[in-house]
């Protein structure tokens, strides 16, 4: 029987800069990147699908064809009379990246109001992935439901994956913030820190204090991502270090952590050891970061 994973958050358009007052046209986003790199990753026996919100609008018709054609199933997601997807443009300076971004009406804010919908698409899966982006764009009582479904799922046996990815901006309030990531993390057998967020917004001190606070939140592996620094993996009382692999040549750190996580999750979910899986992701990671864009070529990355 194949084996299913389900990745949960929004999938926006993002515009580009193409040259000569041209913007080139793609879609991407933090959940659906690694959707996207799991795919590549996982064995053809496993389904990989995306649940968010979509708009009954033309651009949301193309992103659905999108991910069809990526071979990434869309039976979770629900189509909102009247929503859009969120959009953002990418605007370059002397070789640095800034986002604007307009999704105040992106249907992905309303994938948990249907609890029946997102309990359907959550019980049918093996592996649950999300991200604190996921949790921010619900708002209050969105975000309750989907960690309520999430942890149900987790006391029935199955893997729930979370990145805490935490943007501030998303945030209307810091304390909201940092109390519903730690939330997220209670949800999660696996949870996959960046160091420099955890550093910045939750103070710790070195990658073994964020260690020791998700495990103290109840998470039963923990992989924390540092950039070039390596990754250090850890369950129970072992921690492991997993160096990072150099690009060739340093392009666009877009989707580092997402690929990481993507390679990591794939290699678990299919008996490598912590450690194996750690290094399967950072070769990811180091192929992703050598190519401009979010979303690379399948047949670039390392099998």
């Amino acid at each position: 029987m194949a084996k299913r994973v389900l990745s949960i958050g929004e999938c926006m358009v993002e515009l580009a800069q193409a040259g000569q007052g041209l913007l080139r046209k793609g879609f991407a986003g933090d959940t659906f990147n690694t959707a996207w790199y799991l795919r590549a990753a996982l064995p053809a026996d496993w389904q990989v699908d995306y649940l968010t919100g979509l708009g009954d609008d033309p651009l949301s018709d193309e992103m659905l064809s999108f991910m069809e054609k990526a071979d990434i199933g869309t039976q979770s997601i629900r189509r909102i009379s009247g929503r859009t997807p969120g959009l953002y443009l990418i605007s370059l300076k002397d070789g640095e990246r800034t986002f604007s971004y307009w999704r105040d009406t992106s249907a992905a804010r309303l994938l948990a109001d249907d609890a029946d919908h997102l309990r359907q698409g959550i019980e049918s899966s093996d592996l649950l992935y999300f991200s604190g982006i996921t949790l921010a764009i619900l708002g209050v009582t969105g975000a309750e439901t989907l960690l309520s479904e999430l942890r149900r799922a987790r006391a029935a046996g199955k893997t729930v994956a979370f990145d805490p990815n935490i943007r501030p901006r998303l945030w209307n309030d810091r304390v909201r913030m940092l109390d519903t990531i730690s939330a997220g993390a209670r949800a999660a057998s696996i949870v996959l820190p960046s160091f420099d967020d955890e550093a910045a917004h939750f103070e710790d001190a070195n990658v073994a204090a964020t260690i020791e606070r998700y495990r103290s939140l109840g998470a039963e592996k923990i992989v924390v991502k540092n950039g070039a620094q390596g990754a250090t993996v850890a369950e129970g009382d072992s921690t492991v270090f997993v160096p990072a692999v150099p690009p060739e040549k340093l392009v666009d750190t877009t989707s580092a952590g997402d690929s990481f996580n993507a390679g990591f999750l794939a290699r678990l979910m299919t008996g490598a050891s912590l450690a194996e899986s750690a290094a399967h992701g950072a070769a990811i990671a180091s192929v992703v970061i050598g190519h401009h864009g979010a979303l690379i070529e399948p047949a670039l990355l390392p099998k």
